[in-house]
């Protein structure tokens, strides 16, 4: 549930490399559906929290060209820098940045091989109080943004006839979580269209990944406007989270839960709603 924070500057346009971008190993093409070779990758909401361990979890790797975006360009490029990644800062809910953002990753790197799509912000509190530009806003970064993003990059993956897709998502968009209405909506929607677009590339050797984390213990609870109280579940590290992105793609899982667990209440909530919804009034 950790994404990329607000912007920290005035600029929201890509406009800053950091340090050269190294070539990757040599190495097979990826299997269908998968980069698990190693390759070209890009990496969105990578200014901090999950997007900047799964950068730095690739970068550990040594077989990736990085490309990484965020909205902090300071903390971009702090990330970049430990990841020998260029740093494309822009926000990605600005009208064409989804093209500008595709046409200078191509450029730089040739191919795309991989797309980690984890930019995303949060809200918490009663929905009826919640000012009504913090829902266009979470709509538009969590949801909307990514779509057209991976509208943008799909046509090349799919005439390279290779590639993988990994769309951060939550656990709130699986069962719903109490005083995050707007955000689990989306993270729903986001499910949704992982699953509809995986079954829309069959044959096609692109693949989807849906990587559903529960807590994180990154800023993203501080950023909501609530910081995370609850003593369990207990907050799991990012690095966990970009751990689990990295066997999303190396074994080209269609679904990984943060921890495992969470995929339980998940199917309880899928196959007795009505008994999910008693022991969620119960116990929270």
């Amino acid at each position: 549930m950790s994404h990329a924070p607000p912007p920290a500057g005035p600029s929201n346009r890509a406009r800053s490399v950091t340090g050269p971008v190294p070539e990757a190993a040599p190495g097979p093409r990826p299997a269908e559906g998968r980069a698990g070779a190693g390759g070209t990758a890009l990496v969105t909401g990578a200014s901090s929290g999950i997007g900047a361990a799964v950068a730095r979890r690739l970068a550990a790797d040594g077989c990736w060209r990085l490309v990484l975006n965020g909205r902090d360009v300071t903390r971009l490029e702090q990330v970049a820098a430990q990841s020998r990644a260029l740093a494309l800062p822009g926000d990605l809910t600005l009208p064409g940045a989804d093209r500008r953002l595709t046409d200078l990753t191509l450029k730089h790197l040739g191919r795309l091989d991989l797309l980690v799509a984890g930019a995303g912000v949060g809200w918490a509190g009663d929905f009826t109080g919640m000012p009504p530009g913090r829902i266009d806003e979470i709509v538009d970064a969590d949801l909307t943004a990514t779509v057209h993003l991976v509208r943008a990059l799909l046509p090349h993956m799919v005439a390279a006839g290779s590639g993988r897709i990994v769309l951060i998502g939550s656990f709130a968009g699986s069962v719903g979580v109490r005083g995050e209405a707007v955000y689990s909506a989306a993270k729903a929607a986001l499910a949704a269209f992982a699953d509809a677009l995986r079954y829309e590339l069959r044959d096609t050797g692109v693949g989807i990944s849906h990587v559903i984390p529960g807590v994180v213990d990154t800023p993203f609870f501080d950023r909501r406007g609530a910081p995370y109280t609850r003593t369990w579940p207990r907050p799991v590290p990012a690095e966990r989270a970009a751990d689990a992105v990295r066997t999303a793609v190396l074994r080209g899982r269609d679904e990984v839960y943060v921890p495992g667990w969470l995929r339980v209440p998940a199917r309880v909530r899928g196959a007795a709603p009505g008994l999910y919804r008693r022991l969620a009034a119960r116990f929270g």
